[in-house]
């Protein structure tokens, strides 16, 4: 079926790889999987719209395992993990500045800050080459339509990625520079590091993950996600051609990445014993 094994977890946090609350399946489905990426010969990479000290935050509370590459903030900042070690990627920056050119972050405030409805971030998740905004989850199509006008009025290259909070219910818009998502921050790292497109698979929930569900990775859609979203990334898959690409597992959040990590032949079915935390 598959000519390249992988070798690459790529997987989002909240709602997907952290275990949803108070589900005790899900820690020891956690524990088994820390387990496996301390033992087996697998890069894990978190890639989230968290910013890097909230992302240090969560491992510490949820005991995640250490990544080896940790892609933040929507796609926009990429740091390589050695040890307690944690170096941003400069080179990723400058591919940035380089989309924008001379339409700078600064230029979109501008741009956009008329806009009734839009409430900005708190700085901690605003970035050089991203905006943030909280909405009314009732006003985020339209608040999304505005901005998109204002967008091509302005022949700006940016655009957004937008999403509903799952557990708050919030709007969260995201506004990044054109082209650029979690699947093409991916796409940068694997260049830069020289993975190849099969070794990777994909596991997410919500709509900031669509670019990266139907780039033709190896893709895990854990249960919880919303079962709209799940039809869609089908009907694409089906679309453009990919065969026995897409797990639509049956568990939600950890278990589900550790069910799909198994289907695709990442993990064994019979995980091998090792040392608790």
């Amino acid at each position: 079926m598959w000519n390249i094994a992988a070798r690459v977890l790529a997987t989002d946090l909240d709602g997907t790889l952290i275990p949803l609350q108070g589900n005790a399946q899900h820690r020891r489905d956690l524990l088994q999987l820390t387990k496996a990426f301390r033992d087996l010969p697998i890069d894990l990479v978190y890639v989230t719209g968290r910013h890097l000290a909230s992302v240090q935050d969560k491992i510490l509370e949820h005991g995640l395992p250490s990544p080896a590459w940790m892609i933040c903030d929507v796609g926009t900042t990429i740091y390589r993990v050695q040890g307690d070690e944690i170096q941003p990627i400069f080179e990723y920056e400058e591919f940035q500045r380089e989309l924008v050119g001379s339409f700078p972050r600064s230029h979109l405030v501008r741009a956009v800050a008329h806009i009734p409805g839009l409430e900005l971030q708190e700085p901690e998740k605003q970035g050089p080459h991203k905006l943030s905004f909280y909405t009314e989850a009732s006003q985020l199509q339209r608040l999304v339509e505005e901005v998109r006008e204002v967008l091509l009025r302005e022949n700006a290259p940016w655009e957004d990625i937008h999403s509903i909070d799952p557990f708050e219910g919030t709007g969260l818009l995201d506004l990044l520079p054109a082209g650029l998502s979690k699947a093409r921050a991916i796409a940068w790292w694997s260049g830069y590091t020289g993975t190849h497109h099969d070794e990777i698979i994909y596991a997410g929930d919500s709509g900031n993950d669509w670019a990266a569900f139907v780039a033709g990775y190896r893709t895990i859609i854990v249960a919880n996600t919303d079962r709209e979203i799940a039809r869609l990334v089908a009907q694409e898959h089906a679309e453009r051609g990919f065969q026995h690409r897409l797990h639509l597992a049956t568990k939600t959040a950890t278990s589900g990445v550790l069910e799909g990590c198994q289907a695709f032949g990442l993990l064994p079915e019979k995980l091998p014993k090792g040392r608790n935390r």
